[in-house]
């Protein structure tokens, strides 16, 4: 049950970095019609967001590492990886999201601020996946 719960936010957190991804390289606008309008950010609210310096980390965009992270979840959630020593550095890796969150909260709230939805909805999942992953460690 809650490798079940995993893949579905990861797969949430993964459309949402997607969204960023393809915002951040220009591929899609930020204000598409196609997109859902609770997930549209307005031009300069996105340009605000997704071209500061706090938004790259290693000089990728942090929608990027965010992929990553969400799509080894979801294998290691699939494959029965967070069953064995594995679910240790997912902890630490979940742990260091987390950290990272706080202080992206923090920027967006106090530096830039900017209400941005999406990306307080991420760092939520991001949350709620690391004490989904402290719980699977404790049973």
């Amino acid at each position: 049950m809650l490798n079940l719960l995993l893949v579905f936010l990861s797969f949430i957190g993964f459309l949402v970095s997607s969204y960023f991804t393809a915002v951040s390289y220009g591929w899609v606008r930020p204000d598409d019609k196609w997109i859902p309008s609770f997930c549209r950010l307005g031009e300069q609210t996105c340009a605000t967001i997704v071209f500061t310096p706090r938004a790259k980390v290693f000089g990728l965009p942090n929608s990027v590492l965010g992929q990553t992270f969400y799509l080894s979840i979801v294998i290691g959630a699939l494959a029965g990886l967070l069953e064995h020593d594995l679910l240790k550095l997912y902890l630490l890796a979940s742990a260091i999201t987390v950290a990272m969150g706080i202080y992206l909260t923090y920027s967006l709230l106090f530096l830039t601020r900017v209400p941005c939805k999406l990306c307080f909805m991420s760092h939520f999942i991001n949350l709620t996946i690391f004490i989904v992953l402290l719980k699977l460690g404790l049973n």
